[in-house]
């Protein structure tokens, strides 16, 4: 891999991760465009997911401070908050352990990331935008926290967004956009970190040659700072958008490119 590639490959998952839009249907296009078909430029893919986690912890560096305050026992809030984070990662994470082979097996497909990308895209068409929503992140109950991660474990199926649908459900149990999107970026640290950590050590454990074997140290330093670097960006410009404007946006961005994924696959251009 060269380090071209991995700054592009860096921008492509920065930029679309938090983004409503398939950050897997994006990088399916870059890979095969770049030409990196390979098991160490998948385990990549998910190792510089960590700059998209450091992002996070810096642009919300206040909340996540509240939340080891709240493990220290010093804030209320906080303890409130970590415990809501930790029920909605847990449908996650049990789905994950039961299905992940699945979901590798039967989804990483053609008709099924590009069906996922056109579903997606239809539904934030017609979501709501959440205006008259008046509940507040420090308010959310383990319930409302509950159902937002029960409708994360959509997200497991490739093409869908992990974004899009924690954005959804923190819509639905009645956050304001803008606080839908901070628990859901909130959300991806645990989710995001645990995929990063589970990639790392089967690429260390595993028989075949290790991704920083195959690929050096330097390209997987370059894709992280890149990736952290895209993420803050496309989280502040997501951030203020949502406050002005709703989904729809990003629905028909989606329904462009299932039909151009759709398109590539048909011709023999792309293959997933």
């Amino acid at each position: 891999m060269t380090i071209l590639q991995a700054v592009i490959l860096g921008l492509v998952e920065g930029i679309t991760e938090y983004l409503p839009i398939s950050s897997t249907g994006h990088l399916i296009l870059a890979k095969s465009l770049l030409g990196l078909e390979n098991p160490a430029s998948n385990a990549f893919i998910i190792m510089i997911q960590g700059g998209a986690i450091l992002a996070v912890i810096g642009l919300y560096r206040r909340r996540v401070s509240q939340i080891f305050r709240g493990l220290m026992g010093a804030d209320a809030a906080g303890r409130r908050l970590m415990f809501n984070l930790l029920i909605a990662f847990a449908p996650a994470a049990i789905f994950g352990l039961l299905l992940g082979s699945f979901v590798q097996e039967w989804l990483f497909a053609a008709s099924p990331v590009v069906g996922a990308l056109a579903a997606g895209g239809v539904i934030m068409i017609l979501a709501p935008r959440g205006r008259k929503a008046t509940t507040e992140i420090d308010a959310l109950s383990w319930r409302a926290a509950l159902v937002i991660g029960a409708i994360q474990v959509i997200a497991m199926w490739p093409g869908t967004s992990r974004s899009m649908v924690t954005i959804l459900g923190g819509l639905l149990v009645g956050l304001r956009p803008r606080q839908a999107a901070e628990f859901s970026f909130l959300l991806g640290v645990p989710t995001l970190g645990a995929a990063c950590i589970y990639s790392a050590a089967k690429s260390l454990t595993g028989d075949e040659v290790s991704m920083l074997e195959a690929l050096g140290w330097t390209p997987v330093l370059v894709g992280f700072a890149v990736a952290t670097i895209s993420a803050m960006v496309a989280i502040r410009w997501l951030v203020s958008y949502l406050t002005r404007h709703g989904l729809a946006i990003f629905g028909w961005y989606r329904l462009v490119l299932a039909s151009a994924l759709a398109l590539l696959i048909a011709r023999g251009i792309l293959s997933i």
